[in-house]
C-alpha cells in the first residue's frame, strides 16, 4: 500500500496515510478516512488510511456520517491486545465504539431514523468494524436521535459509558427507588454515568473518587463523595448498600464491596476475566475456564455473603438508549469532555489518555 503523507500530533508521532481497500469492504461511498489498527501495539501503530471503501449496509444498518468519536478506555486496551482473540484474525480493524453524527444512508428494514437525522450512539464492545472513520455503520437498536441541546462533541462521550452503566444498574442490580448504591470510581466515564442514573432512579449514592472529581460528583446528586487518596472508605462510610458498582476492580475494591452489601445485593465489577483468560489460553480453554470462574466466585459470595456477583460489560440496549436520550436532553445526564483533537491526531490522543495526561474524556473531531 503507499504511503500518501505523514502528519504529527502534538507529541510529534508520526501518523501515517494511507490510499488503502480492505478486503471485506465493498464501496458504497467514497474518499472516506479510518483510523485502522493493522497491528497490536502503542499509540504509534495507529494509521489514517484515506479511500476506505465503505460495506453495503444490511437492512437493519444505519450508515452515520461521524461528527465526532469518543475516545475509551477499551479503545485503548483493544489497541494494546486485549481482546486479542477475537480481533487478531481480522487485523487491519477500525477501531472505536462511541459515535455522534448524521444518517446518511439506512438499511432497507430501518423504521427509527432518515436521511439528515442526528444520532449518535455506540458498537458492541467486540465489533470488528469500529467507530473511528468518517461512515459508521450501526444496527438500528445502536442508535438513538441526539438531543439538540447537546453538541455532537458531548453527545460522543456519552453512549457506550452510560450504557455499560445501565446495564450494571438495571440489568444485572434492577435498582429501584430508594435503595442504595456505592460506585467505586465515580470520577470516571461508566461511574459517573452511574450516579446520575441511579439518582434519576431515586437512588442514594455514595462514591469513591479522586479529589479533583468530588464536587462534580456531589453536583450530580451523589449523597457523599469519598476521596480514596486521603480518605479511608471503610471509615468514611456508613451503613450497607443494595448495590456496589466496581470500575476499579482490584482485589482491595471488591473485598470492600462485597464487605458494603446487605444480604440479597448486587456486586458488579467492570473488570471480569472472560477476555483475559480467553487471550492467554485461546476460546477452547480459555472461554469455559473464565466460565468456571465465574461460576465459582457467584457460588463463593452467594454462600458466605448471600449477594449476587456480576461480571458486567457493555451491550446495546434500545430500551437502555431510550432513557439514556430522554436523561441527556432533560439535563441529567452528562460527560464532561475534557480536550478535543481532530482525528489526524489520534496518535497524539492516545498517548494523552495512556500517559494519563488528560484525566477526563477525550473526543476525535472528523
Amino acid at each position: 500500500m503507499r504511503v500518501m503523507r505523514s502528519l504529527r500530533g502534538n507529541s510529534g508521532s508520526g501518523l501515517v496515510f494511507r490510499s488503502a481497500r480492505l478486503c471485506s469492504l465493498r464501496s458504497v461511498f467514497t474518499g472516506c478516512r479510518a483510523v485502522i489498527l493493522p497491528r497490536f501495539g502503542g499509540p504509534e501503530v495507529l494509521e489514517l488510511w484515506e479511500n476506505v471503501p465503505v460495506p453495503n449496509l444490511n437492512p437493519n444498518e444505519v450508515l452515520v456520517r461521524a461528527k465526532a468519536v469518543s475516545v475509551n478506555p477499551l479503545d485503548c486496551r483493544i489497541r494494546a491486545g486485549y481482546g486479542r482473540s477475537v480481533f487478531e484474525p481480522h487485523v487491519p480493524i477500525i477501531i472505536g465504539r462511541d459515535v455522534s453524527g448524521e444518517v446518511a444512508a439506512i438499511g432497507t428494514s430501518v423504521k427509527s431514523f432518515k436521511v439528515g437525522q442526528e444520532v449518535f450512539g455506540a458498537l458492541h464492545p467486540t465489533a470488528l468494524r469500529g467507530t473511528y472513520t468518517d461512515y459508521g455503520i450501526l444496527s438500528e437498536d445502536e442508535l438513538t436521535e441526539k438531543p439538540s441541546s447537546i453538541s455532537h462533541v458531548e453527545a460522543s462521550a456519552i453512549p457506550f459509558a452510560a450504557l455499560t452503566a445501565w446495564r450494571a444498574l438495571k440489568s444485572n442490580a434492577r435498582i429501584v427507588e430508594g435503595q442504595r448504591l456505592l460506585v467505586f470510581g465515580g470520577g470516571g466515564a461508566v461511574g459517573f454515568s452511574a450516579i446520575q442514573l441511579a439518582v434519576a432512579s431515586g437512588c442514594h449514592v455514595t462514591a469513591s473518587c479522586v479529589g479533583q472529581t468530588k464536587d462534580r460528583i456531589l453536583a450530580a446528586g451523589a449523597e457523599q463523595a469519598v476521596d480514596y487518596t486521603t480518605e479511608d472508605i471503610e471509615l468514611a462510610v456508613k451503613g450497607k448498600f443494595d448495590a456496589v458498582l466496581d470500575t476499579i476492580g482490584r482485589p482491595e475494591t471488591e473485598r470492600i464491596g462485597i464487605n458494603f452489601l446487605r444480604k440479597g445485593g448486587n456486586y458488579m465489577t467492570l473488570q471480569g476475566e472472560a477476555a483475559s483468560l480467553t487471550d492467554r489460553y485461546g476460546f477452547v480453554i480459555g472461554l469455559p475456564l473464565a466460565t468456571s470462574l465465574l461460576a465459582k466466585k457467584k457460588i463463593q459470595y452467594q454462600y458466605s455473603h448471600g449477594i449476587d456477583y456480576w461480571w458486567t460489560y457493555m451491550r446495546a440496549d434500545p430500551e437502555g438508549l431510550a432513557e439514556i436520550q430522554r436523561l441527556v436532553g432533560a439535563g441529567k445526564l452528562k460527560i464532561p469532555v475534557e480536550k478535543t483533537f481532530p482525528i489526524t491526531e489520534v496518535v497524539a490522543a492516545h498517548e494523552a489518555k495512556e500517559k494519563k495526561q488528560i484525566p477526563g474524556k477525550v473526543v476525535l473531531e472528523l
